[in-house]
C-alpha cells in the first residue's frame, strides 16, 4: 500500500544508543522496543532505530506498531484506519493478507505495519499465532523493529518479548529510575526474553556535548 496521504512525521534521534554494532548481528532480525515506564519515548526511539537500520543495512526494514497507546505510531502517522498487526492476529472471521497491511510511507525509508483496525480489548495475544507471523516477517525483512508498550503496562509485551530475537529497553533520562529499569530488565529475562541493549532517550546536556565526548 502506498502511504503518500499519511502524515509527515519528523524522526528525532534518541540521545544515546549502544545498538549500532550489536543489532547488525546476523542472528538478530526481530527486535522489540519497550520501556520500564510509559511516556519514555519508545515510539520516537523505534522510528529512529528503524531509520538507522535502513541506512546501515542492505536489506529492507519493517517497523511494526504493537502498541495500544492512544497516541501510538499509527495515530502519529495517520494510519489508524489501516489494517495491520491486530487484524492479522485477532481477526479470525476475515483475516487480511500480510501484503495488504504493509504501508509504504513516502517520507520514511522503511515499511510500516500499523496497529490495525481490530479492537483489542479482552483477547490475549496467543504465542502460537504470533510466532508464525514473526517468522514470516523475518524472512521478508532484514530487520523487524517492533514498537511495544511498557513492560508493566501490557501483558502482551512479555509475550512478544519471548518470541523476538532481542529486546531493547528505552530509558528516559532523569525520569526512569535505575532501580525500575533494572527490575524491568530482570522481568524480561525471567520471562525468557533476550535483552540486547538500551536506548538512553532525551538526555539533557548541561555543558557542550563536545566536552562530554572528550571527558
Amino acid at each position: 500500500m502506498d502511504g503518500s496521504t499519511t502524515k509527515s512525521l519528523t524522526i528525532a534521534n534518541p540521545s544515546e544508543t549502544n545498538l549500532t554494532s550489536t543489532v547488525l548481528d546476523s542472528d538478530l532480525r526481530t527486535l522489540l522496543l519497550t520501556a520500564a515506564n510509559t511516556d519514555s519515548g519508545t515510539s520516537t526511539s523505534a522510528l529512529a532505530l528503524a531509520r538507522q537500520l535502513s541506512e546501515m543495512s542492505s536489506g529492507p526494514v519493517l517497523l511494526v506498531d504493537a502498541s495500544y497507546s492512544t497516541n501510538n505510531l499509527s495515530q502519529q502517522l495517520g494510519l489508524q484506519k489501516e489494517r495491520g498487526f491486530c487484524d492479522l492476529l485477532f481477526n479470525t472471521e476475515s483475516p487480511p493478507l500480510l501484503q495488504d497491511c504493509i504501508v509504504q510511507v513516502s517520507s520514511l525509508p522503511f515499511h510500516v505495519l500499523p496497529n490495525g483496525r481490530h479492537t483489542h480489548n479482552v483477547e490475549r495475544l496467543n504465542p502460537e499465532t504470533l510466532r508464525p507471523l514473526l517468522k514470516q516477517l523475518g524472512t521478508q525483512y532484514r530487520f523487524v523493529v517492533i514498537d511495544g508498550d511498557a513492560v508493566y503496562s501490557a501483558a502482551d509485551t512479555l509475550v512478544i518479548s519471548t518470541l523476538v530475537d532481542g529486546v531493547v529497553l528505552v530509558v528516559r533520562a532523569e525520569e526512569t529510575r535505575w532501580e525500575v529499569a533494572q527490575a524491568a530488565t530482570q522481568r524480561l529475562t525471567q520471562a525468557g526474553a533476550k535483552p540486547v541493549g538500551c536506548i538512553f532517550n532525551r538526555r539533557k546536556y548541561y555543558m557542550p556535548k563536545w566536552l562530554y565526548n572528550n571527558l
